[in-house]
């Protein structure tokens, strides 16, 4: 899957060059023309990496990096702030704010693109979602890397913990019942074993954040068993 990103630039011309550069490089780009906008995309399913400008109507773009590091699920989203003066305090009020590099208009496209490509290697280490991958709001699992990620940080999950929540993922919204849980995940040898399942979706839950009286990912279906209730990023 491309790595996505978001161009917010109240200037069209600048948006559309934006655009064009870095679908051009194989990236799923989205452009948005004020802040507010795009900050309500990315808490609805965060991209890799964002392009801001400093200085729009409405909410700044400093004012949008702000909110971005203080909300859990967007900190870890790399930011090019992109700035029209070449002064060394909005500099530094950019990277202060929480932006991760900046870039002077006018800019070299070539360079721009460097840029976003080495943000995206330190942020995500290269990662790109490869097809088949289960991705969610903040969760993604990768069957081809036995990988399971929370806000782009790996987790470390038994092989068990995994296969549980691999099982849970592929049958979004439905009400799973616990020996079907038990068959699918340990086979025939965990007949009646009930104490074990909820013991590895305790652990589970711990691992990946999931709070179970204010459940995002895994609920509880009381007399049936668990449910996978995560929202599609």
């Amino acid at each position: 899957m491309q790595e996505r990103i978001f161009a917010v630039e109240d200037d069209e011309s600048i948006r559309r060059l934006l655009e064009f550069a870095l679908e051009s490089q194989g990236y799923q780009v989205t452009g948005f023309s004020n802040a507010l906008e795009a900050l309500e995309q990315m808490k609805a399913a965060p991209p890799e990496l964002v392009l801001m400008d400093i200085m729009m109507e409405g909410m700044s773009g400093l004012e949008a990096v702000r909110l971005m590091r203080a909300a859990p699920q967007l900190r870890q989203v790399a930011v090019l702030m992109l700035t029209a003066c070449d002064l060394e305090e909005d500099k530094i009020s950019g990277l202060d704010a929480g932006a991760d590099d900046y870039m002077t208009k006018p800019f070299s496209v070539l360079e721009l693109c460097a840029r976003v490509r080495a943000l995206l290697r330190r942020f995500h280490g290269g990662h790109v979602r490869a097809q088949g991958d289960l991705v969610y709001e903040g969760l993604e699992l990768s069957p081809s890397r036995h990988e399971v990620r929370v806000d782009g940080q790996v987790v470390e999950l038994t092989y068990k913990e995994y296969e549980l929540l691999k099982y849970l993922m592929e049958r979004p919204d439905q009400s799973i019942p616990r020996q079907e849980l038990l068959d699918g995940v340990w086979g025939c040898d965990a007949l009646g074993e009930s104490r074990t399942l909820d013991i590895h979706i305790g652990t589970l839950r711990q691992k990946i954040g999931d709070d179970a009286g204010h459940s995002k990912y895994i609920k509880t279906v009381r007399g049936v068993g668990y449910r996978f209730i995560g929202v599609p990023a």
